[in-house]
């Protein structure tokens, strides 16, 4: 043990009160690991022998968070709520719908918990660990095991299998050897998740790691990632448009991890746009129409995995648009073209795309092209051109003033007169745009 866990005051105290009440109770879950590690913990969970209803009664302030499970939400007096939970112990298991009941000791509880990491208890009155499965020295030795018989426990819950690799990859452990065996083995049968688990553990990956490339290889490793997301596995080994000693996959999971771990959604981004780029380089078209392909994939692949509809919508307009920015010297008309599609809200996330993806290349490696884009861009949106037709000093009632009739061919003059515009901004006015119409689009008119 590397150094004692140093719970809260709080968890001191619920510990206090209960223990006092006659219920032998302990911190558990990932807190006490991460402080094992030394590491900042996140949620101090706590497993008691006190029922739901002696917890309820002991504490003033609860909240029945899962009472049918065992578990209750106390306040503590810092204000948090700390969830507390009976000591559990199966009795059949059917991967999510595994039978439990209440249990008197805590060596019942850990057993039925995945990895040995996870199985360790520290109890904050006495600052006594309880470690019966070795997780204390699992720890020290980097290594994700177990708790038991590894297909045993892989075949409780499937979902296992990508818990190992998320916590070897964000610990940088390796996987005891007949662990990932069984691991292995148990690939087969991950299409039996849901889709939102799966992609709630994906979601994990990209959100809690300083570096997801190393779960997501340990994914590619293990046969998950053919097996969940076969889009992804069919850019590994294809090679990058430009010199790069990496494949489209190992670019665009190093992009991600260039990307800010709260920033999950575009670290799933980056990971993403690797699937448009592997798709030009097969059809041989050049790499600034991977966007489109990239688009069109993330599509398929999160409405499988049950994104909603709005993330679904903004990856797909993000994505659209990371590999058609103007080449460098591109005049003010050619950047005002790129906002007007790609729409200057999606700048910043975009900018962040590019210099991820330079810094792939090396992590030390300035970035002086998406800085002078993003520069360039921003001093564009300074002038406050006209970029949609929404913005044109008409619109449509204009038209029908001129004696035009209503119908589809409104938007088509609105869509000409915003070329236009686009390329000569000072022409955005009523009467030079009016003038534009009868000259142009009145019946009789030349154009």
């Amino acid at each position: 043990m590397t150094r004692a866990p140093q719970p809260p005051p709080a968890v001191h105290w619920i510990t206090e009160r209960l223990e006092a009440a006659g219920y032998e109770t302990w911190t558990v879950g990932g807190a006490v690991r991460d402080a094992l590690l030394g590491l900042h913990p996140g949620d101090w969970d706590l497993a008691t022998r006190a029922h739901p209803q002696d917890v309820r009664r002991i504490f003033r302030r609860t909240v029945p968070i899962g009472i049918d499970h065992g578990t209750v939400g106390v306040a503590g007096p810092d204000g948090v709520l700390y969830e507390v939970t009976t000591f559990r112990r199966d009795v059949e298991t059917f991967g999510r719908r595994a039978v439990v009941e209440f249990a008197e000791q805590i060596e019942d509880d850990l057993a039925r918990r995945d990895f040995t990491i996870n199985a360790v208890a520290w109890h904050a009155v006495r600052g006594e660990l309880r470690d019966p499965f070795g997780g204390a020295a699992d720890l020290e030795a980097a290594i994700v095991r177990t708790v038991g018989d590894p297909a045993t426990r892989f075949a409780e819950d499937f979902l296992r299998v990508l818990r190992a690799l998320r916590f070897a990859g964000h610990f940088r452990f390796s996987v005891e050897p007949h662990t990932w065996r069984a691991l292995c083995d148990a690939v087969e049968h991950l299409s039996v998740l849901s889709a939102e688990r799966v992609r709630d553990e994906l979601m994990k990956v990209l959100g809690a790691a300083a570096r997801p490339s190393a779960a997501l290889a340990l994914y590619g490793a293990a046969g998950a990632l053919g097996a969940l997301f076969p889009e992804l596995e069919a850019t590994v080994g294809v090679p990058r448009p430009a010199n790069s000693a990496a494949d489209v996959w190992g670019h665009a999971v190093l992009s991600a991890d260039a990307v800010p771990p709260w920033r999950a959604f575009l670290r799933l981004a980056a990971v993403l746009a690797g699937i448009g780029v592997a798709e030009a380089v097969r059809r041989g078209i050049p790499a600034r129409d991977a966007g489109v392909f990239a688009a069109r994939r993330s599509v398929e692949l999160m409405t499988r995995l049950r994104f909603a509809n709005t993330e679904i919508r903004r990856m797909s307009d993000l994505l659209a648009h990371v590999y058609d920015a103007p080449a460098a010297g591109a005049d003010a008309a050619a950047y005002r073209r790129w906002l007007s599609r790609a729409g200057p809200g999606r700048l910043n996330d975009l900018t962040r795309l590019w210099v991820a993806q330079v810094r792939a290349e090396a992590p030390e490696r300035r970035t002086p092209e998406p800085a002078r884009r993003w520069r360039e861009a921003r001093r564009v949106l300074r002038t406050n051109p006209p970029l949609h037709t929404g913005n044109l000093a008409i619109g449509g009632h204009d038209l029908i003033a001129l004696g035009l009739s209503p119908g589809p061919r409104f938007s088509e003059i609105l869509a000409a007169l915003l070329e236009r515009v686009l390329d000569e901004p000072g022409i955005n006015t009523r009467e030079r745009l009016l003038e534009l119409v009868r000259s142009e689009y009145m019946p009789g008119s030349v154009g």
